[in-house]
């Protein structure tokens, strides 16, 4: 029941920090992206705390492809088949599907900093959770 209220908690978070991201990059989110956000943020608190000694790179490398893998589930589920138009990529060199492509798993790799900062500052507070 404790990481349930753990996992909610960094689920909010992360889901509301992304839907944030978003209104300020594209002026919009939808809610598909706040449960994106959620997702990768309690998957990558998990994996940087069990991992916490491995050198920044390697973190950015890590955030770059869980978000990546994430984003792609997502995308074919909410784009390709239930049709919701939320983005596409297809206009971006070497996309997959129009739903992932290298410039935005680069900048998903320069978003793990923060996110690295914020895990470690957070921890504390999760364990009190």
């Amino acid at each position: 029941m404790r990481k349930m209220k753990q996992d909610g908690f960094l689920f909010s978070f992360g889901g509301i920090a992304y839907g944030l991201i978003e209104l300020l990059w594209r002026r919009y989110t939808h809610w598909s992206m706040i449960i994106t956000g959620g997702v990768c943020f309690v998957m990558l608190f998990r994996i940087f705390n069990k991992m916490q000694r491995i050198s920044l790179l390697k973190k950015c490398l890590i955030g770059s492809a869980v978000i990546t893998g994430v984003e792609l589930i997502v995308g074919c589920v909410v784009n390709l088949i239930l049709k919701l138009e939320v983005w596409d990529y297809s206009n971006m060199p070497l996309n997959l599907l129009g739903q992932i492509c290298p410039l935005y798993s680069l900048l998903w790799g320069f978003l793990t900093i923060p996110i690295v900062f914020l895990c470690g500052k957070m921890k504390p507070v999760v364990k009190r959770i």
